[in-house]
């Protein structure tokens, strides 16, 4: 895979290095972590949602996600 860099002199291709390939690796591993956690918290905030309606006792997570 090649990127692309612009300068004022023109345009150019070159390899990406192998530090770029970690810092693709890193960064693609903190987003899938960043978004599991706000699936979880997207879960948590329906469950509490579904009880609050059916008048069900929260659980403490739950009720930690409610602001007032």
């Amino acid at each position: 895979m090649k990127k692309h860099i612009h300068t004022p002199s023109g345009f150019r291709e070159e390899d990406y290095s192998s530090e770029d390939n970690a810092q693709y690796v890193k960064d693609k591993e903190d987003y899938d972590k960043v978004i599991v956690q706000q699936k979880a918290d997207d879960d948590l905030k329906a469950s509490a949602k579904a009880k609050l309606i059916s008048g069900q006792a929260l659980t403490e997570a739950e009720a930690s996600t409610l602001i007032i």
